[in-house]
């Protein structure tokens, strides 16, 4: 089947899938949950509306820049119904100057039709949250390939400037769904239910396939061992160190 490629890039993203209370983490690539809300904002369905169809786009992720994990704090207080109440403090995690490339399998009248609503989206693209738009070369276009054909065949997309202080050689990781048969891990990120009252997700099985190596011409760093190479563009953001540094 034909896959729709979407290029996640821009100063911050941040895909919640494990926020609990005061606590907002940010995911290491991006949701599928997340994908799928901002291609139901771009056809311009609402929090109630059956995304069914959308769900049952086989998905997988590149990641061609790791990013940097941040850490912001924000303050919140309802000053109409209680100006001497206290504060609420919420911890917010981002991810700075990551770039993902992500791949929707699906029938092509369907990829076509999500491809057009991107492009002219009805409501606003977030990467995750409102804080974060999509970038203008969001839609990278149809191939003729499976999801992961597709993004083993498509070019590097970090930045040139980017690239002096990596290897040589870099690899960069896939993760996508499971294929019948296949035991991945559980990722809780399937939408049932956007609605605000009643939100629902269920589990899908994510399998980590065979990285995809490039040539970095533009390296200027001394060489490095391919699992060096592979921790350093493609490992998840250290969160004990963001939250050290922060």
């Amino acid at each position: 089947m034909p896959t729709l490629l979407l290029k996640m890039s821009g100063p911050l993203r941040s895909w919640g899938t494990q926020s609990r209370f005061r606590r907002r983490d940010a995911g290491h690539e991006p949701s599928k949950s997340g994908v799928i809300g901002m291609v139901a904002a771009a056809l311009g369905r609402s929090r109630n509306e059956p995304v069914d169809d959308l769900v049952s786009l086989r998905f997988a992720v590149r990641t061609d820049a790791s990013g940097t994990l941040i850490r912001d704090y924000q303050t919140a207080k309802n000053w109409a119904k209680n100006p001497k109440g206290d504060v609420s403090l919420s911890t917010r995690m981002y991810l700075s100057d990551a770039v993902f490339v992500v791949a929707l399998e699906g029938e092509r009248e369907q990829l076509e039709t999500i491809e057009s609503a991107l492009k002219k989206p009805v409501y606003p693209l977030y990467l995750g949250r409102r804080a974060c738009p999509a970038g203008y070369d969001l839609v990278l276009g149809i191939r003729e390939d499976s999801a992961e054909e597709a993004l083993r065949s498509l070019e590097w997309q970090m930045p040139e400037h980017r690239r002096q202080n990596l290897p040589i050689q870099v690899l960069l990781r896939i993760q996508r769904d499971a294929l019948p048969g296949e035991r991945g891990d559980l990722v809780e990120d399937i939408p049932v239910s956007f609605s605000s009252e009643h939100r629902q997700y269920t589990s899908r099985e994510v399998v980590s396939v065979e990285p995809v190596r490039v040539n970095n011409e533009q390296s200027q760093a001394s060489q490095f061992s391919e699992e060096e190479s592979f921790e350093k563009n493609s490992s998840a953001p250290d969160y004990m160190k963001a939250v050290v540094e922060a």
